[in-house]
């Protein structure tokens, strides 16, 4: 209990330096998960797979970018925490009981772990890895699953065997692997819940985390947790989706990261936002009718969060999907198939994606070396063309054409320009804000009645025509292949 008083006034082991958020606080246990081979590994892969090639800063890799995302997912609920105690001292005096303070104690390290393990299985270049075609092929064998969680019930975290494994998938297993390795005894925590806040998971949550989630509820919804409309049996599961939103969400500590991150990184303005702004706007919101337990903002942060808004959809516009990055996309797919070709690296890089024994090599070093050796046997290979950045000449762009629309478009440029039709590539990046219209996955906005000062919850689409103006998209680019490859 005193651990828990100690932790929230601001105790800690060790500091890590951070660029963009600067002194980032670590407790012991924390420690011990980043010193495990399986998240340094992430030290060895980027974070935006090879964008350095077009922003020569973009080089920062996957695992400061999970330890910033601890730090910001902490800040989120602190904050919250924070606005809450204004609130209530200002109307009621409240005093914290030591119960109270060991509930909020215990979520916020829940938060912290789960933000950090939350990208740990991301295998070299990130997204660009499982988009290769034979990648691709290799995750989607039907027994991989089995193999990966080998000699370990797996039906604590999954309700049931995925058809196809994505990085989340592995963060999961990875996550496992880790907090087993290490006394979370010590520090109270329980590995279950802090996975059953990552994304993909089914997870009963554990007796300590039921004690604390209803210890929570009452202190932040008063009188709404006395009304016996909600039964004890729900509070637990409406707490980890709090929690869970905060860790990968609409508004989460991964995008808020990543976007200053990336932006900071590759030297541009356009990913920037008043993180402080918006964090001081962000409250509990909850509707024990619906019921409902998640993140509200108040009616002067819509600002805030229409910057963040806007911020994520200019990166994707002008850095993630830039015509030259993606180009330099596809010829890394193409590369990976191309190395994969070898038996050996093939079979290698099979028994990486089965056994977390080895799953700590596949890292972009991994790759990188594999390029090297193709490249120096085949001069026309897409493997040099990484290697010496040959980049594609791009033809034309479009946004939002249907796959036949690309095609047709594909076969006009070809004979437009007196082109093998073979020779004309694409590349495509889908941009998701179709939940920005959908009540923002959960977001609501809190607005102050004038007359009784009463706080009620409104969607947000109908407090802001902002949010409106976003949908999903998809931007195409159109290329020559290499003239090295034309041909072959």
């Amino acid at each position: 209990m005193r651990s828990a008083v100690n932790d929230l006034l601001g105790a800690y082991d060790k500091l890590i330096m951070d660029p963009v958020h600067g002194g980032i606080p670590l407790y012991r246990h924390e420690i011990k998960v980043i010193d495990h081979p399986l998240f340094q590994r992430l030290r060895n892969i980027c974070q935006n797979d090879i964008l350095s090639l077009v922003f020569p800063g973009a080089t920062h890799s996957r695992f400061l970018h999970s330890i910033g995302v601890m730090h910001v997912g902490t800040r989120m609920f602190r904050s919250m925490i924070d606005a809450y105690l204004r609130e209530r001292q200002l109307s009621d005096q409240t005093d914290l009981s030591l119960s109270q303070l060991d509930a909020i104690d215990y979520l916020a390290k829940t938060i912290r772990l789960g933000c950090l393990l939350h990208d740990s299985g991301h295998s070299s270049f990130s997204h660009q890895f499982t988009q290769a075609r034979r990648i691709h092929d290799l995750m989607s064998r039907p027994d991989r699953f089995d193999d990966l969680w080998s000699g370990v019930d797996y039906s604590v975290y999954h309700s049931e065997r995925p058809e196809e494994l994505e990085h989340e998938h592995y963060s999961v297993r990875v996550a496992h692997e880790v907090l087993s390795s290490i006394d979370l005894e010590t520090a109270g925590l329980d590995p279950r819940d802090v996975i059953g806040i990552m994304e993909t998971t089914t997870v009963r949550p554990s007796e300590a985390f039921c004690r604390h989630a209803r210890t929570f509820w009452n202190f932040i919804a008063g009188n709404d947790a006395d009304s016996g409309v909600l039964s004890e049996a729900d509070v637990p599961r409406l707490v980890m989706d709090l929690m869970s939103s905060i860790v990968s969400g609409e508004i989460d500590a991964d995008r808020a990261d990543y976007m200053l991150r990336d932006g900071f990184h590759s030297s541009v303005t356009i990913g920037g936002f008043n993180l402080d702004h918006l964090l001081s706007n962000l409250r509990f919101g909850w509707d024990v009718r619906e019921p409902w337990l998640g993140l509200a903002i108040t009616q002067k942060g819509l600002g805030a969060l229409e910057d963040f808004v806007y911020s994520r959809h200019q990166m994707y516009r002008k850095v993630y999907a830039h015509k030259t990055a993606l180009g330099f996309d596809w010829l890394l797919r193409e590369a990976i198939n191309e190395v994969l070709e070898d038996p050996e690296i093939f079979e290698w890089v099979d028994t990486c994606l089965s056994d977390m024994r080895y799953f700590a090599e596949l890292t972009d070093s991994f790759f990188w070396e594999a390029f090297r050796k193709v490249a120096r046997k085949k001069p026309g290979s897409y493997s040099r063309c990484i290697v010496d950045r040959a980049k594609l000449n791009h033809l034309d762009t479009r946004e939002d054409l249907t796959i036949a629309g690309i095609e047709d478009h594909c076969r006009w440029l070809a004979q437009e320009l007196d082109l093998d039709p073979g020779e004309v590539v694409t590349c495509s990046m889908r941009a998701r804000f179709s939940n920005i219209q959908d009540n923002f996955n959960g977001i609501k906005v809190l607005v102050r009645d004038p007359i009784n000062r009463a706080r009620s919850l409104r969607k947000i689409t109908d407090i802001s025509a902002f949010f409106s103006k976003f949908s999903d998209g998809t931007i195409t680019h159109f290329y020559v292949r290499p003239t090295v490859l034309t041909g072959t």
